[in-house]
């Protein structure tokens, strides 16, 4: 795989993918956490996911392993897996390259059909997962504020997403400073949602992605 997709683009945005071995090298200095299902991974320049792909094959390993004899675990916690990868991209190709990549081996892991519930939720999940904008002015291709939908797995087939502002998430790092004025408030002051959404399983999910496909 080449490492750049052109000289103009390298001249105007700086774009050189990460080569395939120093990636696995990046990702084994945490290791522990690229196998653990619900470990949560944003890549703030994504581009066509050599990162965040090999991250998902990792947790869907760590799927087979701890629950490959249940059909049905097996497909709930690849899908945990996936809802716990990020990315942020410039480039719109490499958005659309990026979904597609990570789907692909999603898709493949469980051998999904596109009429498949499961399919469409997972499309829908990395269509709110992997945003198209600017990680350093933290706004989406919209101009508006970057959101990133918390995933949670409440168990029997159901999930809670939560919605949080990227800009939000990043400056109240700081709030917990030892002499920050908010040094005194607790992650349950801070880390405020935006939006809670009802618990759904994926057959609602699916519907999402069939809701935003008609609006768009």
């Amino acid at each position: 795989m080449s490492l750049v997709k052109s000289k103009q683009r390298v001249a105007d945005h700086g774009e050189v993918f990460t080569p395939a071995w120093m990636v696995e090298s990046m990702l084994d200095l945490v290791k522990g956490e690229t196998e653990r299902i619900d470990s949560r991974f944003l890549e703030p320049a994504c581009g066509s996911g050599n990162f965040l792909v090999q991250i998902l094959k990792r947790k869907l390993a760590a799927v087979e392993v701890k629950y490959g004899t249940s059909d049905f675990d097996k497909r709930h916690y690849a899908l945990v897996g996936l809802m716990c990868s990020y990315g942020i991209e410039l480039l719109p190709d490499n958005i659309i390259e990026c979904r597609a990549n990570l789907l692909a081996i999603f898709v493949e892991y469980l051998r999904l059909k596109p009429s498949d519930d499961l399919y469409r939720a997972a499309a829908y999940v990395l269509s709110q997962n992997i945003v198209h904008g600017d990680a350093l002015t933290m706004l989406d291709s919209d101009k508006q504020p970057i959101t990133f939908a918390e995933w949670g797995y409440l168990g029997k087939g159901k999930y809670q997403r939560r919605d949080f502002r990227f800009d939000v998430l990043t400056h109240s790092s700081a709030f917990s400073a030892e002499d920050s004025l908010f040094a005194h408030l607790g992650k349950h002051e801070i880390f405020q949602p935006i939006k809670t959404w009802p618990a759904m399983g994926t057959k609602e999910l699916a519907a999402q992605a069939e809701a935003t496909q008609e609006a768009a």
